[in-house]
């Protein structure tokens, strides 16, 4: 190469020196050692390959190893690895243009650039990232450029970089740039690699003059709309996997800002921005820490997936945690710490490119047309704001800063008109936040403001969602900041503690504003018949406030309620009700889902736990809102039904007394309804249905099911298996009804069978009639938690005819089935087992906390039938990756498990399955 083409010099500051990365000198002289003698071109290149090919691999080991060291350390990184990805290209520019296609006196037309593009032009590079490359030529592509960038290329493939490029004229870079905002993004980036560089600097001169001049506006708008449609695909910034480069508050966003700010300002590097006014000295210091610390985790992840991979998901993010240097904290895993600290970091791209973007728009976007400006009401604000470009801003911020009330009131303010808060004004707020102390969170005004907030404007959310992205709520209310971006590693949540607790605000809003009316009735018409609003919002916002420490959070964030309540106002008596409901905000949540609620005994518990209709109806709404608030699809018909019963239940418990729950009560009128529901059957063939089973089986299920028993019954001959299987839209599950003579172990070979078909159990009942048959009811869901499709009914019963019968053994079939994903097997879920005998009148409860997985259920029926214990039903709770399995049993002799030793060995057997069908699970 000439001195005018010479390979660029090391970057500085790059993570291991760059003799250890790539010596070309090196290569030149080994690769000339290797092709002595040899003529042929495709042989010559194969030594070329195997050279560079070893020396990649080494150069990647010596930056891989330095960054495991320091592994924070992104931008001495991304600066390696873009300098052995320069000695690579530049390498095989060497040994087309030098040795396979050789030109001693090359026409001006003969001229060729090499130049980076895109993310590899900005010199940002991580380990499996694309490699972006135009070759520039003054004229059209003559034969002899076409063939140097032809085995160039196939070098660069054959050592597995992954080549993006382009060949063009400059003319042609100003035609299609003008065309393609893609295209010209990538331009924006240009960086000279090697060939001609006088052809490379009059292409960027041209860019600069004939394209990028004058175009500010479109390119703006162009930008912010690919964000804006970025955004839509990504979702919300605190997606509990999220996409390190394409998501919210990733590094493509501040990309964007980078790009805009290059195009606009002129600018080489984002440190620019602040001598310009664009950022202030600390805002570019959080850019950096933010752009740092995501280039990090990025490379972390491609060095953990071995290939180019921007998704965090659960697997990787335990491994980038642990390859990052993070370790259990307080009660806290170790990945919890780290992706709380990566959701702050995107917290603070989201923060840092509104405020820029926003400016930029107000600049560069176009203006509204004339008729609509003239046309327009304008907002009125009060005095001290005023309204700029549509968005709420400060008059005169001094005057602003004397009372640090107003800190609060724009918020107020922007709530009241509906406006979006100016950027300025968002600075202002976030470099103040120290005004707001003790003294002004305990003054009357500053309660009267928060409260209003929640409850006078109907839009408590988009209030709550400001402050707590501005850091407001956090000062206002110091014991929220630990819950700020805190993840909770699990797949039952979809969000962060923060934004679930913003989600539960805005479905309690949401309610009350009657929009869920025809989803939530019992809910909608609790909160319009009235309870205390405060008392409530106050509740829903605190209920998770103790979470991530070690103690239980229901308990740590009573404790807490107590101390904030009386600050917020509260009197003695609403705030006793506050810290019960965060106290106990589980337990109708787990009643229903956990306990069999059909057992009067499980009504009267939760009725002693309750003891007033005002506590019923805060805990009904509050349990609503906190469910739905876990994710978009975590609320379904069968919660709905569980919690809608529980609750009616109690309050006419609570209302007319706890001595009409009985067993007798239940059996009498479970009866009546059949009578009724079988008007024309003869009087002797309903005594004979009436009388048939034992008092649990007509407390537990309603009337429907009484009726498909009744028939299968009457119509089952000896040895047959009868199956009816019924979509319960009420209750977004299919009911399978099964009745066959009794014999040992059915519970286990019905759950074998389900499972084989990949249903969920979400709810079992098993009884045994005084005649010796059994009358089993399941609801079951399919994989995505919706009733099966009638289509697939026919296939569901044929498997389980033949697993009934014996043809198929289902704990063999399930082996194959019984797997754990790659993805979530990074999920830790330890096993607890519990024996309640109080739970219920006649049934020991077993409760077995543990990992789910296809077989358990099946696993668990298994070992209990083996043991001699006979199950009566089976209730079903799935969170996630977690799962509790309540089982009402008794011994053989019809006997509760008292015996301490008997509930131990059964405890033995449990954990030995469990324990059992992990391993399978792994293998």
């Amino acid at each position: 190469m000439t001195a005018q083409e010479a390979a660029p010099p090391p970057a500085e500051d790059m993570i291991c020196p760059a003799e250890l990365i790539f010596d070309f000198d090196a290569f030149r002289l080994q690769f000339a050692d290797a092709r002595q003698g040899l003529s042929d071109h495709a042989k010559i290149r194969a030594k070329a390959v195997a050279l560079l090919r070893e020396m990649q691999q080494n150069g990647r080991t010596q930056i891989a190893q330095a960054f495991a060291d320091a592994p924070f350390a992104a931008r001495p990184m991304t600066r390696a690895y873009t300098y052995l990805t320069d000695q690579l290209v530049m390498s095989a520019l060497y040994v087309a243009r030098e040795v396979l296609h050789p030109k001693a006196n090359p026409t001006s037309s003969e001229r060729l650039s090499v130049i980076a593009v895109g993310g590899y032009g900005r010199g940002e590079m991580a380990p499996y990232s694309d490699v972006d490359l135009l070759f520039l030529t003054p004229y059209k592509m003559t034969a002899w450029a076409e063939s140097v960038i032809e085995s160039m290329l196939y070098v660069l493939w054959d050592i597995k970089l992954k080549v993006g490029h382009a060949s063009r004229t400059i003319k042609e870079c100003l035609r299609l740039g003008s065309e393609d905002f893609t295209i010209r993004t990538a331009m924006l980036e240009q960086r000279y690699l090697a060939g001609d560089r006088e052809l490379a600097h009059t292409l960027a001169q041209r860019l600069r003059r004939d394209l990028f001049a004058g175009s500010g506006r479109e390119f703006v708008e162009a930008k912010l709309a690919e964000r804006e449609s970025r955004h839509i695909r990504q979702g919300q910034r605190y997606v509990v996997e999220p996409n390190v480069k394409e998501g919210k508050g990733g590094l493509r966003d501040l990309q964007s800002l980078y790009w805009i700010a290059k195009y606009v300002h002129n600018v080489q590097r984002a440190a620019e921005l602040v001598g310009i006014g664009v950022f202030t000295r600390e805002e570019y210091e959080g850019f950096a820490a933010a752009e740092d610390f995501l280039w990090a985790v990025r490379a972390h992840l491609h060095l953990q997936n071995r290939r180019a991979s921007e998704q965090l998901t659960f697997d990787m993010q335990v491994q980038v945690a642990e390859a990052m240097g993070y370790e259990d904290k307080a009660g806290r895993r170790a990945v919890e710490v780290f992706m709380q600290e990566y959701f702050l970091h995107a917290t603070e791209v989201g923060d840092l490119t509104r405020i820029f973007l926003t400016k930029l728009e107000a600049d560069h976007v176009k203006a509204e047309p004339i008729l609509e400006r003239i046309f327009r009401r304008k907002p009125r604000v009060r005095a001290g704001y005023q309204v700029v470009n549509n968005r709420i801003a400060i008059e005169d911020d001094a005057a602003f800063l004397s009372d640090a009330l107003n800190l609060l009131r724009l918020f107020e303010e922007a709530l009241r008109t509906g406006m979006l808060i100016h950027p300025d004004a968002m600075r202002l707020i976030k470099s103040n936040l120290h005004l707001i102390d003790d003294e002004v969170r305990n003054t009357p005004e500053a309660r009267r403001i928060f409260f209003d907030l929640l409850l006078k404007h109907g839009n408590p959310e988009r209030a709550l969602r400001r402050m707590n992205e501005l850091g407001m709520l956090s000062a206002f209310l110091p014991e929220f900041e630990p819950i700020v971006a805190m993840m909770q590693f699990n797949m039952y949540h979809s969000y962060t503690v923060d934004e679930h607790t913003i989600q539960c605000i805005k479905n309690l809003a949401q309610i009350e504003r009657g929009e869920l009316a025809e989803d939530l009735p019992v809910a909608s018409s609790i909160l319009t018949e009235g309870v205390d609003r405060k008392v409530l919002y106050t509740a829903l916002l605190l209920h998770d406030i103790g979470k991530g420490r070690p103690e239980d959070h229901s308990i740590l964030g009573a404790h807490m309620a107590r101390k904030i309540a009386p600050r917020l106002g509260l009197n003695k008596s609403d705030t006793e009700t506050v810290e019960w409901l965060v106290r106990y905000h589980l337990l109708m949540s787990d009643m229903a889902q956990k306990r069999d609620i059909a057992d009067p005994r499980t009504v009267r518990d939760f009725a002693k736990a309750v003891q007033t209709v005002k506590r019923l109806d805060l805990l009904c709404v509050l349990t609503v809102c906190d469910i739905r608030g876990v994710g978009p699809n975590t609320w379904n018909n069968w919660k709905a039904v569980l919690i809608r019963a529980l609750y009616r239940q109690t309050r006419r418990a609570l209302e007319t007394g706890l001595e009409d729950l009985n067993r007798e009560n239940r059996g009498a009128e479970a009866k009546r309804a059949l009578r009724e529901a079988l008007a024309d059957w003869p009087r002797k063939d309903l005594q004979k249905e009436t009388g048939r089973h034992y008092d649990p089986y007509w407390q537990a299920l309603h009337v429907t099911a009484h009726v498909t028993f009744a028939r299968m019954l009457r119509d089952v001959k000896d040895d047959e298996i009868l199956i009816d299987l019924h979509p319960d839209e009420d209750r977004d599950a299919t009911r399978a009804c099964f009745v066959m003579a009794d014999h040992p172990g059915i519970f286990a070979r019905l759950a074998g069978a389900l499972a084989m078909v990949g249903a969920n159990v979400v709810d079992a009942r098993s009884y045994t009639t005084k005649d010796g048959m059994v009358t089993d009811a399941y609801w079951i869901q399919d994989a995505d938690g919706n009733p099966y499709d009638a289509s697939r009914l026919p296939r569901l019963r044929k498997t389980i005819e033949r697993t009934l019968r014996g043809e198929v053994v289902a704990r063999d079939a399930l082996k194959d089935r019984d797997k754990v994903k790659k993805r979530e097997r990074a999920f830790r879920v330890p096993t607890h087992i519990t024996f309640d005998n109080d739970g219920s009148e006649i049934y020991t409860i077993i409760e077995v906390d543990t990992r789910d997985r296809p077989g358990l259920l099946h696993d668990l029926a298994r070992t209990l039938a083996s043991a001699n214990v006979y199950i009566a039903n089976a209730v079903i709770a799935t969170y996630g990756e977690q799962v509790v399995d309540t089982f009402y049993v008794k011994d053989m002799f019809g006997l509760k498990y008292h015996s301490a030793a008997k509930q131990r060995a059964l405890e033995r057997k449990l954990r030995a399955a469990i324990d059992e069908g992990v391993e399978r699970a792994r293998e």
